[in-house]
């Protein structure tokens, strides 16, 4: 059983709008043929896989990979090995595994993925840590690592800071020593916000107009300029943040599958020049599949990586984002609920 997308009969990726009705109505629940087991091959049972903002992209034809229709839904998520082929050497029936990269199809209760498209996680960490480990906590780890050189009492500002790759950041760089500055969108329930990303590990939680407010200056009496700026939005938040940067820090685009797509434009140009003229702003893009790709015969940073993250969260260093669990069947309002403005908490499909 899982949960394919169908389209709109032509096989195209483009639906005439992103609302969710029309979404949902191309995604259906159905029973599924289980292939057969190859020599190669690996039979898992899903036990949760989450609804990333990606997936929904995916499903509206927006996202920079697409999958033949019928296709199944999901980037993301866990599961046990229940039976290999007689080739398969690196897995045994009772491990976990998670997509080695995208378009697996992880929406679904069971199904048959050859030997390289899964990678063996630790049974011993919370399932819901596993389902949404390859994503977020990845893409944290990699913008924190690779791209400025970053010491303990250095400081990062984030604006989404409440999305996963955000309450990633804050965990991985409190661990780290480093401070962070998280910037949210302003909203209703904003005090329980800032409460639950305080209680995570962040230093200052402050909305997109604090930005622009002479307040700021307060904030670097105790902590350093930043030296990195992790920008998943765009708009107005990209240019407020650019102001506040270091000497030569580096502005990041990260790829979130919330926002934009690319380079925001501010009042008919590209955000303030002279940051990036006379303070010597790097701007720099990351998208952790197009990673995962160049890394594919760098077996030794990507299983790195993952036991750095595992060490995190076996600490309770590192915890996964906040989570409603959600039946397979009632999937129509897991996907209402992605869709949601000001939705901070992850929806997790259960199997």
């Amino acid at each position: 059983m899982g949960l394919p997308w169908l389209g709109d009969g032509s096989g195209s990726h483009q639906p005439p709008s992103s609302s969710f009705p029309l979404v949902c109505g191309v995604v259906v629940l159905k029973d599924l043929e289980v292939a057969e087991l190859r020599d190669s091959d690996v039979h898992v049972k899903m036990l949760a896989a989450p609804i990333n903002p990606a997936d929904i992209n995916m499903i509206q034809g927006t996202y920079a990979i697409l999958s033949p229709l019928p296709a199944v839904g999901g980037n993301e998520g866990v599961g046990e090995v229940l039976e290999v082929g007689h080739r398969v050497t690196a897995l045994k029936p009772g491990d976990w595994v998670i997509p080695a990269g995208a378009g697996v199809g992880t929406w679904r209760t069971q199904g048959v993925f050859p030997e390289e498209m899964l990678l063996k996680v630790p049974s011993d960490i919370p399932v819901l840590c596993a389902a949404t480990l390859s994503v977020n906590p990845c893409t944290a780890y990699r913008m924190l690592a690779d791209f400025e050189t970053l010491a303990p009492g250095d400081s990062v500002i984030q604006n989404a800071a409440n999305s996963g790759v955000g309450q990633a950041v804050i965990q991985i760089a409190k661990a780290s020593g480093i401070k962070t500055i998280n910037v949210v969108r302003d909203r209703p329930d904003l005090p329980k916000l800032v409460e639950r990303l305080m209680a995570l590990g962040a230093d200052h939680v402050i909305t997109e107009e604090m930005l622009r407010k002479p307040e700021m200056k307060d904030i670097f009496k105790s902590i350093p300029k930043p030296r990195l700026a992790l920008n998943c939005v765009g708009g107005k938040s990209t240019t407020e943040m650019l102001r506040h940067l270091h000497l030569a820090a580096t502005f990041h685009r990260c790829h979130t599958g919330k926002g934009h797509t690319g380079l925001t434009r501010v009042h008919g140009s590209l955000s303030p020049q002279s940051t990036f003229i006379f303070r010597d702003v790097r701007l720099r893009g990351f998208w952790m599949t197009q990673w995962k790709k160049d890394h594919a015969q760098d077996q030794e940073s990507l299983t790195s990586m993952m036991d750095a993250l595992c060490q995190l969260i076996r600490r309770g260093q590192l915890t996964a984002p906040a989570c409603t669990e959600v039946p397979l069947q009632d999937y129509k309002a897991a996907l209402e609920a992605t869709m949601k403005p000001f939705t901070s908490s992850k929806q997790i499909l259960l199997f």
